[in-house]
């Protein structure tokens, strides 16, 4: 009865129409999976034909291939003969030749919507899959090894992903690297230059949204040739076809890449000699040859383990098991030792450049160079994986050698078995030092013994990325007196992940000559028109790694030697180089990955505090001029009393610039750093007395009060950043003895003259004899008519003073 209440009238039709509408939803539904049934069951069909077809192509393989990269095939000839190979082949990429013909046969590409690569050589075929990994910095998901990343360690990568951060001061120990914002960026995939040889020691970047895909290989290749033995040995790339494609800077992800090489390893052509011949001409005189785009060189000598801890720049995790003994071995470089021993020394990491250096050109004719590492007591994974960074990712012809300068280590691991280690390598020479000499003078030992046109100097405990090199020598090569410094880029100290900056950071200081970074304004950015990849002027470099020309540093007088073992060398040569005629860009295109410590492994010497405040006092009395009293004022006052600290004889370094003919500190603080906050004085102009409303007057030696009058000289007094109230050379003195005050010849060494103003918050606006015995504070008399020093009164106003104007407080 009730059921049949609600079927009544108009409740039968909406009982319809709910069951008509459930009857027509079902039937919609089986329509639908019928129709997607009959679309996959197609899409297979294609699939499967596919498949077929490829299946009977010779040297083919199914196209969804999920393998890891194989960054090399594994030579067979010895490893010291491997990067003279490689000086082979690079000889002939600089050549520029047009690899459109192989044995007197023009090759045809084949038309195709993708980039075709074929390399040919002798008579075996190996098939390599090459991912841009070393290059790109990230990797297909499914490909990526499960290698997790702890959130107890901080890590600052994720797979595929960079987190960029701000740059900490480089070559500045000691100074914890500043945390990671939030921001996330995607390195943009790269195109391969079209005619460019694929080494078989060499990987290539593959950055682009092309693919490279395996062609049917030609009757010709299969067939016996004759060849010369030249022909045989050389391995040479058929074509290449470069469809390039609109690339996102931000959200692309790079193609996998499948070339086929069809050759072994060639065999040694031309020895080192030989080689260098190629570049020079029949007088010595180097040949004037072209441009080219920078060489994306990342060499191995056997396959990288793409699982390995730590692989393309990923974070590392310590297993719960290994906490103890990883926290343990902290102290030994005050970073994770214990993760850096798991990572491989020859590691591929993240290309992390911006993507219009793809466009950059550099010169065929760039200069040598010296790569020099100073160090003592460096963890033995990270000095060999600088090294390693070093040899893998540089043309080997413009590496003339690598100088490791050991300033007096004591590990064993640093002697013989370092000695042992680096045998292998021809290019490599140690350099010991028999007793302690520092950073400095052990760079000044090792630039002593360099050979190349160029001093690169780099700290013991970083990795070089693709391509660094030849965008600094390529500055050097276009002025000599450009000094070149890479981006420097974050290795954690925690997971050692590699982490990219932000752009457009230069090096700064700030008083009293600490050394930071600073991104250039958006404003500064447009109206500059600069560019992700233009050189960034920097009015002072981070110290630890730059490049110079040989014969210019030893111009500019290299270091200060009467600089100590570490502290404001970088201050030193920065003013130098830009006050003595140089410029100090940071080269964009140039990036190298640093680890940064929150300590000094190393001991000093001396105290380290009292040893880097003395290389400061030096830098300070040679170049700042008069501006060394703000150096002083920021809390280096005691470094004036010459009884305290001896900052040694300075006559050499003001002769030298004296003959260099160097610029002035105002110079370079209007024209190189205009946004130093840099006044010479704290305060000046009338000191006006609140109580008797007058302002104070010097005249004939004595000090009285007058009408205040702007335009009197007798009138204007300077507050100084050290502390002294004076007028010209005489200074207000405090009489000790008794409670006057008198006028004399001003001297920053004597305490006895210095004012303390608006540093005490309950006297703000009064001058207090600093050196007092009692607190004594300056005061006018209630006339106007004397000045003395009085017990300091919070409330009396004939102890208030005023200047016309306050620049710092």
């Amino acid at each position: 009865m009730k059921v049949s209440k609600y079927l009544r009238g108009s409740g039968r039709f909406l009982a319809f129409v709910f069951v008509a509408s459930v009857l027509w939803l079902l039937f919609d539904m089986a329509a639908l999976r019928l129709s997607i049934t009959d679309v996959n069951g197609q899409l297979m069909k294609e699939l499967v034909l596919k498949e077929r077809e490829l299946a009977k192509r010779p040297n083919s393989k199914p196209t969804n291939f999920r393998h890891y990269p194989v960054q090399k095939v594994k030579p067979d000839i010895e490893t010291s003969r491997g990067s003279e190979t490689l000086e082979r082949q690079v000889v002939e990429v600089y050549r520029r030749k047009k690899p459109d013909r192989i044995n007197g046969e023009k090759k045809v590409a084949p038309k195709s919507d993708a980039n075709i690569v074929t390399v040919t050589g002798s008579d075996s075929k190996v098939h390599v899959d090459i991912k841009s990994f070393g290059q790109n910095g990230i990797l297909e998901k499914q490909n990526a090894p499960s290698n997790k990343v702890s959130p107890r360690m901080g890590a600052n990568v994720k797979k595929g992903v960079l987190t960029k951060t701000k740059a900490p001061s480089a070559g500045q120990e000691g100074k914890q690297a500043p945390s990671n914002n939030t921001k996330e960026h995607q390195i943009p995939p790269r195109i391969p230059p079209q005619d460019f040889k694929i080494p078989q020691d060499v990987v290539l970047s593959n950055k682009s949204n092309s693919t490279l895909r395996k062609i049917k290989p030609d009757a010709s290749n299969n067939a016996p040739t004759t060849q010369s033995p030249k022909q045989e040995r050389s391995v040479q790339m058929v074509q290449m076809v470069d469809k390039r494609k609109s690339v996102n800077k931000t959200d692309s992800l790079p193609v996998k890449t499948l070339v086929q090489v069809t050759a072994k390893p060639p065999q040694l052509l031309l020895n080192a000699s030989n080689i260098r011949a190629e570049l020079l001409d029949s007088t010595g005189v180097r040949k004037q040859g072209g441009l080219h785009v920078v060489m994306n060189l990342d060499v191995t000598h056997k396959p990288r383990d793409s699982r390995a801890l730590g692989q393309f720049g990923w974070a590392a995790e310590v297993p719960l098991d290994d906490l103890e003994e990883s926290r343990r071995r902290w102290s030994e470089g005050y970073f994770n030792v214990f993760l850096s021993e798991q990572i491989p020394v020859d590691r591929a990491i993240p290309d992390t450049r911006p993507p219009a250096c793809l466009q950059k050109l550099v010169h065929d004719d760039l200069p040598t160079t010296s790569v020099i590492f100073c160090f003592v007591d460096e963890v033995w994974s990270t000095l060999l994986r600088s090294v390693h960074s070093v040899l893998n990712r540089s043309p080997p012809h413009l590496l003339k050698e690598i100088l490791l300068v050991d300033d007096c280590s004591t590990k064993d691991y640093l002697k013989d078995k370092l000695d042992a280690y680096m045998s292998q390598f021809p290019k490599v020479r140690i350099i010991r030092l028999k007793e302690r000499h520092g950073l400095i003078r052990a760079r000044l030992a090792g630039a002593a013994e360099a050979k190349g046109d160029v001093l690169t100097f780099l700290d013991s405990h970083i990795e070089c990325n693709v391509g660094w090199l030849e965008p600094l020598l390529d500055r050097v090569y276009l002025d000599r007196k450009k000094v070149a410094c890479p981006v420097i880029e974050v290795i954690s100290d925690k997971d050692m992940s590699y982490v990219m900056v932000d752009n457009f950071q230069r090096g700064i200081f700030k008083w009293p000559l600490v050394f930071g970074w600073s991104t250039l304004s958006d404003d500064f950015i447009r109206k500059n028109h600069i560019k992700v990849s233009d050189p960034i002027r920097c009015p002072v470099m981070a110290g630890g790694l730059f490049s110079i020309d040989r014969k210019y540093f030893y111009e500019l007088g290299g270091y200060d030697p009467g600089l100590d073992v570490w502290g404001g060398e970088n201050m030193e040569i920065s003013f130098k180089i830009w006050m003595c005629g140089g410029e100090i860009e940071i080269i964009p295109c140039s990036r190298v990955g640093h680890i940064f410590r929150g300590e000094n492994p190393y001991g000093f010497p001396k105290d380290r505090q009292k040893t880097v405040e003395r290389n400061l006092a030096r830098v300070a009395e040679v170049w700042l001029d008069e501006y060394k009293e703000i150096f002083y004022g920021h809390g280096y006052l005691h470094l004036l009393g010459k009884n305290l600290i001896d900052i040694g004889n300075l006559t050499a370094q003001v002769q030298l610039r004296e003959k260099l003919q160097c610029k002035s500190f105002k110079w370079y603080v209007e024209n190189v750093y205009p946004e130093l906050e840099a006044p010479l004085a704290k305060a000046e102009g009338l000191v006006f007395n609140i109580g008797t409303r007058k302002c104070l007057v010097q005249e004939k030696g004595s000090l009285s009060f007058g009408i205040c009058d702007l335009s009197k000289q007798s009138q204007h007094f300077s507050y100084s950043w050290v502390r002294t109230l004076h007028q010209n050379t005489s200074c207000v003195s405090p009489q000790v003895t008794g409670r006057g005050v008198a006028l004399e010849p001003c001297d920053n060494t004597k305490p006895h003259l210095r004012w303390l103003h608006k540093s005490n918050k309950f006297l703000l606006e009064h001058l207090i004899a600093e050196t007092h015995p009692q607190r004594m504070c300056l005061e006018a008399g209630p006339k106007g008519d004397t000045i003395s020093l009085k017990e300091c009164n919070a409330s009396s106003t004939y102890q208030k003073w005023h200047f016309t104007h306050y620049y710092a407080q």
